[in-house]
Parts: structure tokens; C-alpha cells; sequence
């Protein structure tokens, strides 16, 4: 789910990215049941929609260089992190349970790194190739 958020908010811009960052985990908690949808697709619709709002605005801001491609996604990552682990610390008080530091650094950190990594290796060359067909205009 993350990749085609963050794909979505490079090539249709941050509004759509925000759209389709939120929408994504809900529709998938309705359809798979997976991820669970309280709290966990809640606080990964805030992730996702940051996701793709941010990488939006920041691909519009910075010049078209391939720096500045995983810049951006690094930011957006890091940004959407932490409003998952706010959207999850609130969450989670709601329903009675913890949200702790350490939940917050191994889930959102440690155990995505392998995601991360992915990201990172896939993201940027989509978006070069689609610049280079001219699918996404600058």
C-alpha cells in the first residue's frame, strides 16, 4: 500500500496522493480484513495520505534532480511515520491500551526497514523512467 501511495502522489500530485493514501487501508481492511481496521488501517490511512501529500508538494518544490527524488521520499517517509505513531498513540488510548516509544521505534522503524529499503530502490527509478516517456510533466 505504500508504493502506490507514494507513486500517486509523484505522478497525480499531492491531493490525489493524499486521497489515495487514506482511502487505500480502509478499502483494504474492508476487503482482506487485513490490516485490522482499528487501529491499525486507521493509523496507516493518516500514514499513507501524509505519504502521498508530502512527496506531492515536495516533487512540485524541488528542481527535477534524482537527489531531490529520494529526498523527498525519505522525507515523506519520515513524516508520515510520525503521524502514524501519533494517529496510533491516540488510537490506542482510546481503546484502553499503550502506544509506547518502543512500539513506535520497532514497528514504524526497525521492522520496516526491509520496506524501506524497498521503496528506496524502487520508487526513484519509476518516477525517472515515467519522466523520461514523458508521462509525468515537470
Amino acid at each position: 500500500m505504500h508504493i502506490p501511495a507514494l507513486l500517486t502522489g509523484y505522478i497525480c500530485g499531492p491531493l490525489y496522493g493524499l486521497l489515495i493514501g487514506f482511502v487505500m487501508p480502509i478499502f483494504r481492511s474492508i476487503i482482506f480484513q487485513m490490516p485490522p481496521m482499528y487501529p491499525i488501517a486507521i493509523a496507516m490511512a493518516f500514514e499513507l495520505s501524509v505519504y502521498g501529500l508530502v512527496v506531492g508538494l515536495l516533487y512540485k518544490t524541488f528542481p527535477k534532480k534524482p537527489i531531490y527524488l529520494y529526498l523527498s521520499l525519505i522525507i515523506a517517509m519520515v513524516a508520515g511515520r510520525i503521524v502514524w505513531g501519533i494517529a496510533s498513540y491516540i488510537l490506542f488510548a482510546i481503546g484502553a491500551s499503550t502506544f509506547s516509544m518502543e512500539m513506535f521505534i520497532g514497528v514504524g522503524f526497525i521492522n520496516a526497514i526491509p520496506g524501506i529499503m524497498i521503496q528506496l530502490i524502487i520508487i526513484p527509478p519509476i518516477i525517472l523512467f515515467l519522466r523520461r516517456g514523458k508521462v509525468i510533466n515537470d
